[in-house]
């Protein structure tokens, strides 16, 4: 205990995650910023379709509008400051800048869960209930799937930062991530840090899981749903309506899994940078609705 008041308090940590790369910061600069222009303009203009065109006021595009809203705003907590760490060469984060990253990371991902959970639940009403989708699937019933995504994960992430907020930090200050990350920060804490990996699998078992499950769950009905139509038109019109979400579904949950088994800066990348924008991508390439919104508009302005 002396030893540790006699180590001074740390005020800011060190980003560490490319110094392996420091003769690369220019084209690692200049490929992450096309990667984050061209993020923020698919998901904006996915949002933009949604909200002026008649043919996408749908629950479907009304979850998609928000779930574009939810990746440029997760994008824009993380890249940002990676782009101007490689362009300035400087590495370093306050300590209070780090946690505030983490918090709004930690809201905005796990509301992209539930968010992604109840996208699969309004697939499978569409799919496996279409006689009361119209009934169930209404405008109200759409804010609030949406807005309790974002009192759920707003009020779990809240508790666990109220107590990653006690920790102290008095010996390293090396953050092994390119982003604060909460593993990360718990590791480089003085003292007694099982309440907070305790509250930090609670809320993965509270928010992640029972998420995936509903996810799943919606999925395993609808494929066996689209397996007993009889016809192959049938089975494929079928599908077309939830290939795209499945699509994204899959790159969220299955990039996680392995961030999870395998811990790695390359696929932390791809599901906090490359999924933001391969998600209105995926969207816009598969969807004949999308396609044909944005070729109006397009032939409007142009």
């Amino acid at each position: 205990m002396a030893e540790l008041r006699n180590q001074s308090t740390v005020t800011e940590f060190i980003l560490v995650g490319f110094e392996e790369l420091q003769d690369l910061q220019i084209p690692l600069f200049l490929l992450f910023l096309v990667i984050y222009i061209a993020t923020m303009v698919g998901n904006l203009l996915i949002i933009v379709l949604a909200v002026t065109d008649q043919h996408l006021h749908t629950p479907m595009y009304f979850f998609l509008g928000n779930l574009s809203c939810l990746e440029t705003c997760y994008s824009s907590t993380i890249l940002p400051k990676m782009l101007a760490n490689l362009l300035t060469g400087g590495r370093t984060i306050s300590v209070r800048g780090c946690i505030a990253q983490l918090y709004a990371f930690g809201i905005l991902a796990a509301t992209e869960c539930y968010l992604l959970a109840a996208m699969s639940y309004d697939r499978y009403l569409a799919i496996c209930k279409p006689m009361h989708y119209v009934s169930l699937m209404n405008d109200g019933a759409c804010i609030q799937l949406v807005a309790g995504s974002w009192m759920i994960a707003s009020l779990i992430i809240t508790i666990l930062m109220l107590l990653v907020l006690q920790l102290t930090f008095c010996g390293s200050n090396e953050i092994d991530h390119f982003f604060c990350d909460l593993t990360p920060i718990i590791r480089l804490a003085c003292g007694d840090t099982n309440a907070v990996e305790l509250a930090g699998f609670i809320n993965s078992s509270i928010g992640i899981l029972p998420s995936f499950l509903i996810t799943l769950a919606s999925y395993i009905c609808i494929i066996t749903t689209i397996l007993r139509i009889p016809s192959t038109t049938g089975r494929q019109k079928a599908f077309s309506t939830c290939s795209s979400h499945l699509i994204v579904v899959v790159l969220f949950y299955g990039s996680l899994m392995i961030v999870y088994v395998l811990p790695s800066t390359i696929f932390s990348l791809f599901y906090t940078v490359l999924t933001p924008l391969f998600n209105p991508l995926i969207y816009s390439l598969r969807n004949k609705e999308v396609k044909e919104a944005l070729r109006k508009i397009v032939k409007k302005y142009l």
